[in-house]
């Protein structure tokens, strides 16, 4: 790995097969000699320091969107492409890309629907979903656990919630994985072409199912979208299919992978799962412990909004940070010992979720699907067994498997 921590630099091509099957070598490295560095491939600073990173997604004077403080012209930044219209239009509009007063609204309009009593109402039907499932594995041969198992759970849960149809489930995830596809390093003018494709695609069936649904409203989120919408003042028609489309991306794409992750991890380190899953304190500390150990999401940008000086570097405004989530359950001065899975662990610090305002907003969501889908998985599927060598996809700075080949 090319790095001189005396200069704080590194090159490292994150689509190195070698980086992108175990990033957590380069990420020892770095937490020893240089924890704030620059990423010469992404042309910007990066840090993977625990604190360093749980500071950063708290500090104002960074943020997701950058032309509330500057022009295009100021900063020197191009028009948006012609062909990432669409997909531009519904990212103009995510609460992930906005920042206060914008987000604060578009925030509190879908809170509600998420906080932890009102996703535990979901344990009941996480669980029949998961037996529903395991029901269905074929029997003496291998198969994919992503297919089959972690990825229905959470793409119906999220769609029951939004009250999207649970038959367009395929359809939905060939649209997120679609447009997800745009924020992987390195993409090429043909994976913008179609991520465009996709995004426009995808705005056309919310607005078609928001026609159907507004003589009709029923008991979902959605819904409720609706109507904040109806009232004039909460919510624009662009803001609710963006918002639906963000919610159905996120409330399945890294849950998919924390999951699979986590089988991957607990089959190939040989943990137990009945005292992983003893109890709901013991499941819960362990899935905890997953997220510390393997996270889906590794890189979280934030633009800078004002010249400053941080960690001994000199930003100027317009300038991008990098933070590191995938690096931060590693660190050594928060996790002793970080390189080993241990699901007994104390109180694991990560920030998988992220922090700050953009504190994921579906984590109480995802710890309950995995809290839930964990222990029924080895309950019922007790010699569980991977059947190849899992391989990651090469889509950094989301960090999931391909496939999960396994037998039961």
């Amino acid at each position: 790995m090319p790095l001189v921590p005396s200069r704080r630099r590194l090159s490292l091509d994150p689509r190195d097969p070698s980086f992108n099957q175990d990033p957590y070598r380069t990420y020892a490295r770095l937490h020893a000699k240089a924890p704030v560095f620059y990423w010469e491939q992404y042309g910007s600073w990066f840090f993977v320091a625990n604190a360093d990173v749980n500071r950063l997604l708290r500090d104002r004077r960074f943020g997701r969107e950058i032309l509330h403080v500057a022009t295009r012209e100021e900063l020197g930044l191009p028009e948006p492409a012609a062909h990432t219209r669409d997909f531009d239009a519904i990212d103009a509009h995510s609460m992930l890309e906005r920042e206060p007063p914008a987000h604060t609204r578009l925030r509190t309009l879908v809170n509600r629907a998420f906080v932890s009593r009102q996703v535990e109402r979901l344990r009941p039907a996480i669980a029949a979903l998961a037996h529903a499932l395991i029901d269905a594995f074929p029997e003496g041969e291998p198969f994919d656990l992503l297919d089959a198992y972690a990825t229905p759970i959470p793409v119906r849960v999220i769609a029951r919630m939004l009250g999207v149809p649970e038959e367009t489930a395929p359809q939905l995830l060939d649209w997120s994985h679609r447009m997800v596809a745009m924020y992987a390093f390195g993409r090429t003018r043909a994976v913008e072409e179609d991520a465009n494709a996709a995004a426009r695609d995808f705005a056309r069936f919310i607005r078609e199912t928001v026609a159907a649904r507004r003589g009709a409203p029923g008991d979902d989120l959605l819904s409720v979208l609706i109507a904040a919408e109806e009232k004039g003042d909460r919510l624009s028609e662009d803001e609710l299919v963006s918002t639906a489309i963000l919610l159905l991306n996120a409330g399945h794409e890294a849950t998919v992978h924390a999951t699979g992750n986590a089988v991957k991890t607990i089959l190939e380190t040989g943990a137990d799962p009945a005292s992983m899953f003893a109890d709901d304190a013991a499941t819960e500390n362990a899935v905890e412990e997953c997220l510390r150990y393997d996270p889906p999401l590794h890189v979280f940008t934030r633009w800078v909004l004002e010249d400053l000086e941080e960690s001994g570097v000199s930003l100027r405004k317009g300038d991008r940070i990098g933070l590191v989530l995938g690096a931060t359950g590693r660190d050594p001065r928060v996790n002793p010992d970080p390189d080993r899975f241990d699901p007994a662990r104390e109180s694991p610090q990560h920030t998988a979720f992220g922090a700050g305002i953009h504190f994921c907003i579906g984590a109480p969501l995802a710890r309950l699907e995995m809290q839930v889908a964990l222990p029924i998985l080895f309950a019922r599927c007790p010699s569980l067994r991977l059947a190849e060598p899992p391989v990651y996809r090469d889509a950094y700075h989301f960090h999931g498997l391909e496939r999960l080949m396994v037998t039961t």
